[in-house]
């Protein structure tokens, strides 16, 4: 029964339309190089808000307003994760330019599609980098939903793994 269930749950992944935009912190990683100084959701956000905005112009949507939803926390939380949004599409990223995003919290009740879907996603591709060598199946799946460059790359840009 498992095993039937996974299989119609991939394939219903597979058959989907949506392209694969994700940031994967390493935060031990991280921790090691930076200390405690660097917040991995943070620099997850901004690196993600950077290349969603490249993709966008590449789907010629660059300059139109794009709501991003993220999922409520608790208020410290939300505040210290809106200001970095803030910050992020107001210019601090890495081409110093503005972004035409928009900021959503919606509450884990909301049963939200994309954020169910994002749930799915964020393990497989996580171990993926952080333990490649392990056997993931979702990922094989998954691969073919990145966001990539002209010559069918994801590195940098549907998959930005940091610090490298």
């Amino acid at each position: 029964m498992k095993e039937a269930f996974l299989n119609e749950l991939s394939d219903i992944v597979a058959d989907a339309p949506f392209t694969l935009v994700c940031m994967v912190i390493d935060k031990r990683l991280l921790k090691k190089r930076s200390g405690d100084s660097k917040n991995p959701y943070h620099i997850a956000l901004q690196y993600g808000l950077e290349r969603l905005y490249f993709y966008l112009k590449e789907m010629e949507q660059g300059e139109r307003v794009t709501h991003v939803v993220v999922e409520k926390r608790d208020e410290s939380e939300d505040d210290d994760l809106e200001l970095a949004f803030r910050r992020a599409v107001k210019g601090d990223n890495y081409r110093l330019q503005q972004f035409p995003f928009e900021i959503i919290f919606a509450d884990k009740k909301s049963n939200s599609c994309g954020l169910q879907l994002a749930d799915l996603v964020a393990r497989p591709v996580g171990l993926s980098v952080l333990r490649p060598k392990q056997s993931n199946r979702a990922f094989q799946i998954l691969k073919e939903k990145f966001y990539r460059d002209d010559k069918g790359q994801i590195e940098g840009r549907g998959l930005k793994r940091f610090p490298k």
